[in-house]
């Protein structure tokens, strides 16, 4: 099977399942995610497991999310992402143009303006400042780093403190004034078929697996979304999935943003810190800006904006639309369209970039 499918089903995979460093991981991140729900801590199965993993592995312990785990994981959030898809939600998607293009705007002027910042500032050089500056994507975007001989230890550091400073700040901005109801925790809804459900997941591994092969970003969000849109709108096959998955899905999230900071040191984080938070900070206040003058064009809560414009890793932010019922559809089709413009946006500006050079 090929390195870089998106669930890599093979012996290796599975045997790390059950390899000492995943245990730990399931061993140090559900205490963590108790007591961070005790404290009432918003999304707490969530920020709990990744301080923890995030910390430990700063310190050395050796910790490890198999692939396989967190592909399927990813899968069940987009199954769940599915359940808010219906014949309603394709009547207002004209003005999403709008939107996107509002998002276009967002990410030239985030990556122009940023990357001068950490290029001036942060003495990062110039490839590597754009690489750095881009509001996400931090995946394709070390596999374009790696290719221009950018500092990929830089690019990553930069990605991953921003993204520990988004999904732990955003949670509690949101909690703090945002009225709306959590999601409640229930059983599965009753006299559902379980042929719905298979189908579903057939369909929906069948589009992974093509999204894969032709490239799509976000292959595993994508492809179940488009399958449950596909199957719920020719109401063909409809399953809905019980909010009490959640839990499972940010513990798993959680722990592997935590994993992410393995082989990283105090020092790497902290020579980085200060200008990863200005630029954070920065792209912060350019996605306000953005879901502003998106809200002039749509009629959407403002935090599902802000979250939309929000430079956080997709799924990560995804769950925070889950958690307080923020339209998770509409939030993470922004941040796969995001994810296509930055693919295209920055090596466009690193051509124009070399030939003023």
């Amino acid at each position: 099977m090929q390195n870089n499918q998106s669930i890599p089903i093979n012996k290796e995979n599975f045997k790390l399942i059950f390899s000492k460093e995943f245990i730990l991981v399931i061993i140090f991140s559900t205490p963590a995610a108790i007591m961070a729900e005790y404290f009432n801590i918003p999304l707490a199965w969530f920020l709990g497991p990744m301080i923890a993993t995030s910390l430990l592995s700063l310190f050395g312990l050796k910790l490890l999310m198999p692939r396989l785990v967190l592909s399927i994981n990813l899968v069940l959030l987009g199954l769940y992402i599915g359940n808010y898809i219906d014949k309603n939600l394709f009547s207002q998607m004209h003005q999403w143009i709008w939107t996107s293009l509002i998002m276009l705007g967002y990410i030239i002027l985030s990556v122009l303006f940023v990357s001068k910042y950490l290029e001036k500032f942060s003495g990062y050089e110039k490839k590597t400042s754009i690489f750095s500056a881009a509001p996400g994507a931090l995946g394709p975007l070390l596999i374009l780093a790696e290719d221009e001989k950018s500092d990929l230890s830089q690019v990553a550091t930069s990605h991953l403190i921003r993204l520990i400073i988004i999904i732990t700040v955003f949670p509690f901005i949101v909690d703090s004034f945002y009225d709306q109801n959590k999601i409640e925790k229930i059983d599965v809804i009753l006299e559902q078929n379980i042929y719905d459900l298979l189908t579903l997941i057939i369909l929906s591994l069948l589009i992974i697996f093509i999204f894969d092969k032709i490239k799509v970003p976000a292959a595993l969000l994508a492809g179940t979304l488009v399958a449950s849109g596909f199957l719920q709108i020719t109401e063909v096959a409809s399953y809905k999935l019980s909010p009490g998955i959640i839990d499972f899905c940010l513990l798993i999230l959680g722990s592997s943003v935590g994993c992410r900071f393995a082989n990283k040191t105090f020092s790497e984080i902290g020579k980085n810190a200060l200008h990863s938070f200005v630029a954070t900070f920065f792209l912060v206040i350019l996605g306000v800006l953005a879901a502003y003058v998106a809200s002039l064009v749509i009629d959407k809560n403002f935090f599902t904006l802000l979250l939309s414009y929000c430079p956080g890793g997709i799924y990560e932010v995804a769950v925070i639309a889950i958690f307080f019922d923020l339209d998770p559809e509409f939030v993470s089709f922004h941040h796969i369209i995001r994810l296509l413009m930055i693919l295209f946006i920055v090596p466009v500006i690193l051509r124009l970039m070399q030939k003023k050079t």
